[in-house]
């Protein structure tokens, strides 16, 4: 290989290496941003529910995986119904409610009992 072969071939490698190089910084940019939207619906379920965090991360798990959605997406749901933007598709609301009453403590705790 003479050098303007290598010289060409090395500018090649470089440029598929770039592209690599920005498809993976893409993909982190992504689960940057679904991991804060997830955190966000996490503090809303612990909020609406009055949970702990590990209880609001089972909520929305069990809620993806029951109504078969992604959780990116169940978590975006959550976030739109509780910031007044969007509607709870009744299957995920009706989900979302069985899943919170199966991590809800059965009396609030310090409370005397019945």
């Amino acid at each position: 290989m003479d050098s303007v072969e290598r010289a060409s071939h090395d500018s090649g490698d470089a440029a598929d290496r770039l592209r690599e190089l920005q498809k993976e910084v893409e993909q982190l940019k992504e689960a940057v941003t679904s991991h804060a939207v997830v955190d966000q619906a996490i503090g809303m379920v612990v909020a609406l529910g009055r949970i702990t965090p590990d209880q609001g991360w089972t909520v929305l798990k069990e809620v993806s995986q029951h109504t078969n959605t992604k959780l990116r997406h169940v978590a975006e749901l959550v976030l739109a119904w509780g910031g007044g933007t969007g509607e709870m598709p009744e299957e995920i609301r009706a989900e979302l409610e069985k899943a919170l009453d199966r991590c809800r403590p059965t009396q609030i705790p310090g409370t005397p009992q019945e």
